[in-house]
């Protein structure tokens, strides 16, 4: 993976990560996303954030890498369910980058919400 590549590398942070795929679903089901597969797996995703999104804190640390690492797996493989659908555009891909810094993963964030249809001149991208 390029190190040169600008992000934002923040602390682990469960529950935004939790609201942060919350939205994922929401962007998916507002534009009536044919991919059934796409859905599933950001589903998941929730599955696995949501007892964190309403508290403001991580759990213990050993739970708390799990839940990480889980969650990893699942953003990468929504992403690949993302390209090749071409389901991707600027707001999603915004969301896959957020989504990854919270993980504490910004420079595959930063890599994958391209993919995920991000603008890489977007205002919002670290420079």
């Amino acid at each position: 993976m390029n190190s040169d590549i600008p992000h934002f590398q923040i602390p682990l942070n469960l529950p935004h990560a939790g609201r942060i795929a919350g939205r994922i679903v929401s962007l998916l089901d507002r534009e009536g996303v044919p991919a059934a597969g796409v859905e599933k797996t950001a589903d998941k995703l929730v599955a696995i954030l949501q007892p964190y999104a309403d508290s403001d804190e991580n759990p213990r640390p050993d739970l708390a890498a799990r839940v990480r690492d889980q969650a990893a797996v699942l953003g990468r493989q929504l992403v690949d369910q993302i390209e090749a659908g071409r389901l991707g555009h600027d707001r999603l891909g915004q969301c896959v980058r957020n989504l990854f810094e919270c993980l504490e993963l910004g420079r595959e964030g930063a890599i994958l919400s391209l993919r995920a249809g991000e603008d890489p001149a977007s205002f919002q991208r670290p420079v």
